[in-house]
């Protein structure tokens, strides 16, 4: 059985800024997944702001924390 060779593909350096935009990326695209998995498990989920961090700079981020919900049908079922 031949085994594909596969070799390591190193991420291009990137200054702290870009990296740091690629971080927030990669975790909003794994919250949008665990979203999904939540609401075919039946739950719904809605993100609420919470507070907003400013970085003394000008910049600023909101921060969020999920409400999570069960659906009427998993309601009934428990019922």
């Amino acid at each position: 059985m031949n085994k594909p060779d596969f070799e390591r593909v190193e991420r291009p350096d990137l200054d702290p800024r870009d990296r740091a935009i690629h971080r927030v990326a990669d975790a909003v695209h794994r919250l949008n997944e665990a979203i999904q998995r939540a609401v075919t498990e039946g739950v719904s989920v809605e993100l609420v702001r919470v507070s907003r961090h400013h970085g003394g700079n000008g910049s600023w981020g909101d921060q969020v924390v999920p409400t999570i919900r069960d659906s009427e049908r998993k309601m009934d079922d428990a019922a």
